[in-house]
């Protein structure tokens, strides 16, 4: 737990520094508009500008769920995500979660914690139109998770995944995005994967002021050979651009059927280099 803890404190300390002291930023008035993969359930067709970088850290993340009796509570710390653009189109990230921890009560009170770190995901982004995410854009990715983590964050085993978003540029600072995504999710017992696949709808609404808010929906369906499942989920993000390549967010998603989560809050901030 210690060590755990010194690592996260590590991590958190060089993330900051990273996010909000560099000494070389971006020049703004060279690129394209900022478009972090934060906040929200759903995911960006904008790629990052070639030869810049995106540091992006969930500074904080708590999920709580509750089913038959037993209360999980999960805590993720600097859940980042660093991407590159390699060319006009193409970018390449990688991520993983710093630490997280786990509690679990179930009915009878007796209560079980277990605290790691995540796996090392590593994806391709691949623009087809307006990589910018200006008028109508949408991209492909492909996406490969490796076991390099341990419980609670951990799955054990690879994953895979394809994802593709897609966004509409609406009148009066207005955006529909639609995300879809198949996945080879790892199976609960470790050992094998399985499919899964989801849809996330989301609307983004310019606020003035530099902040925007993201309203989402989200269907997910999962096939884990110990007991299927599907959830729905709504959303509310808020995004505070302070500058023109770094952004502030906070969000929240609420479980609105049995087999989501009851409840998630998290906060995060964004940086272009």
């Amino acid at each position: 737990m210690i060590s755990s803890l010194r690592r996260f404190v590590l991590f958190a300390g060089t993330a900051a520094a990273a996010c909000l002291c560099a000494a070389s930023p971006a020049s703004a008035a060279d690129l394209r508009d900022y478009c972090p993969d934060r906040p929200g359930m759903g995911t960006p067709a904008c790629t990052i500008d070639p030869g810049h970088a995106s540091i992006e850290v969930g500074l904080a993340d708590w999920t709580l769920d509750r089913q038959g009796g037993t209360r999980t509570d999960d805590f993720a710390f600097g859940d980042t995500l660093v991407r590159y653009g390699l060319t006009d189109t193409l970018e390449v990230q990688a991520g993983w979660t710093a630490i997280g921890f786990e509690r679990v009560r179930d009915g009878a009170g007796t209560v079980r914690r277990q605290t790691g770190s995540g796996d090392l995901r590593l994806a391709l982004r691949q623009n087809l139109i307006h990589p910018d995410g200006s008028g109508f854009s949408v991209a492909v990715m492909p996406v490969v998770s490796l076991p390099t983590g341990s419980d609670p964050l951990g799955a054990g085993t690879w994953g895979a995944s394809l994802i593709v978003p897609a966004s509409w540029k609406l009148p009066h600072g207005l955006q529909l995005d639609f995300t879809s995504e198949v996945d080879a999710a790892p199976d609960a017992d470790r050992h094998g994967r399985h499919l899964a696949y989801s849809g996330v709808l989301g609307l983004d609404a310019d606020l003035g002021h530099d902040v925007e808010a993201t309203f989402e929906l989200a269907e997910m369906h999962d096939e884990d050979p110990t007991g299927s499942s599907d959830q729905l989920l709504g959303g509310l993000a808020l995004a505070w651009t302070a500058k023109p390549d770094l952004q502030v967010d906070i969000g929240t998603n609420v479980g609105l059927s049995r087999d989501a989560p009851d409840v998630e809050l998290y906060a995060g901030v964004s940086r272009r280099f």
